[in-house]
């Protein structure tokens, strides 16, 4: 099942594939900010969407 996290504020994808990476993980690869706008990034999601898959 693929993954994909994206920044809240500017949309910037900041991991997609198909392993699944815990958050924190994802954060600190980022030092905890958005490399596109900057923001500080959070382990609280604001928005979950599950697809089906084809």
């Amino acid at each position: 099942m693929p993954q994909r996290v994206i920044c809240n504020g500017c949309r910037h994808v900041l991991y997609e594939g198909a392993e699944l990476k815990p958050p924190d993980e994802i954060i600190h690869q980022y030092d905890g900010k958005c490399p596109n706008c900057g923001r500080k990034l959070s382990l609280l999601p604001i928005e979950v969407e599950v697809k089906p898959t084809k």
